[in-house]
């Protein structure tokens, strides 16, 4: 009986011991390294050959996470990730819910269940550094991008990591958006931004209005079919997890001064400041200076990490401790986004 009770205990911890050999095997499968001396962000490749990317990150989701949450990116490059296909595979891989794009704030391309182009936006503008949805009251916690087709010249998406922008902008300006907040105003359905059918992704007014409720957004619909909409947001925001305060809004991405020169004259000449399709204010109503988000803008740019499109890159990113844009490209260019983990901030 003794004989028995040994035995079963020493198969019990061959399985504990088999159990932590596999957990460290999924690390030593890849490698990891850094482009920068910021160590931002972090690179992770194949260390050996035919490895399959979503059975490796089925199996080394913590490993994953722990890093992400270390860096606030992930590079993931030379996996074997040839199609949309394999790229939805490896992020179901590490989050097999992956969340629809709604209150959507630009126009995408759904190609898949939950996988999207990026921003459809003219090849000749760059998108400023943002975080995804950081106008709502809610976001998803990861985003990942993948190059389907690296352009021709240019194309990059730039990141920054929100540890290093919170730091670097001035006090002075964190002091006043603290005490205001911000207000995000959007008019849909003149025919120049997104409607609202598309913006909510539906056709049904009361799911808008229900939305709008919950979110505490003001909403008013206008004659034409049209849908104004009002909602104040604090300018930053903790990680849940992790405790970290960095800068989180879109007031540099919706106010009039973000908009094309030329473009903004024509719309300033053909609507009043009301009537814009977007904009943003402080909290209270008033107007934020152009200066004070051109400021921002190049405090994002000076933090950012720009890495050249290679063919089946993906980028994950922690969409609290790090953000994103677009610069200016030639040529073919697709990159696929998707999104999970939907974070709910409280709403007063």
């Amino acid at each position: 009986m003794s004989n028995d009770h040994d035995r079963s205990l020493d198969f019990n911890r061959f399985k504990s011991l088999k159990r932590k050999v596999i957990t460290l095997s999924q690390q030593s499968l890849v490698k990891t390294s850094y482009l920068n001396p910021e160590n931002f962000p972090l690179v992770i490749e194949p260390a050996v050959d035919k490895l399959g990317p979503a059975t490796w990150a089925a199996g080394a989701r913590e490993f994953i996470e722990t890093e992400l949450r270390k860096h606030g990116g992930i590079l993931f490059r030379n996996f074997a990730l040839h199609s949309a296909s394999d790229f939805e595979k490896f992020v179901r891989a590490m989050c097999p819910s992956l969340l629809e794009y709604n209150e959507r704030a630009a126009p995408r391309i759904q190609i898949a269940q939950n996988i999207y182009t990026s921003t459809e936006y003219p090849s000749e503008h760059s998108i400023p550094i943002h975080h995804e949805m950081s106008y709502s009251h809610n976001w998803p916690m990861k985003i990942w991008f993948y190059c389907d087709v690296p352009a021709q010249e240019g194309g990059a998406t730039p990141i920054a990591s929100d540890r290093v922008v919170f730091n670097r902008i001035d006090p002075k300006i964190k002091e006043t958006f603290l005490r205001k907040n911000v207000m995000y105003t959007r008019n849909y359905g003149h025919g120049i931004d997104l409607t609202w059918q598309d913006a909510f992704q539906t056709s049904e007014k009361s799911d808008v209005e229900a939305y709008c409720r919950a979110a505490n957004m003001q909403s008013e619909w206008m004659p034409g079919d049209r849908l104004r909409t009002r909602q104040v947001r604090p300018p930053i925001q903790k990680h849940p997890q992790t405790g970290e305060t960095v800068w989180f809004n879109h007031a540099h991405m919706f106010h009039i001064s973000n908009v094309e020169p030329k473009l903004r004259e024509s719309l300033l000449a053909e609507l009043t400041e009301e009537f814009l399709p977007r904009n943003a204010y402080y909290g209270d109503g008033t107007q934020i200076e152009a200066s004070v988000l051109d400021e921002i803008r190049q405090t994002y740019n000076h933090a950012a990490v720009t890495i050249p499109w290679c063919k089946g890159d993906v980028i994950m990113l922690d969409n609290v401790l790090a953000s994103h844009g677009r610069q200016p490209f030639v040529g073919p260019r697709k990159i696929l986004v998707a999104l999970a983990e939907l974070h709910t901030s409280a709403v007063t």
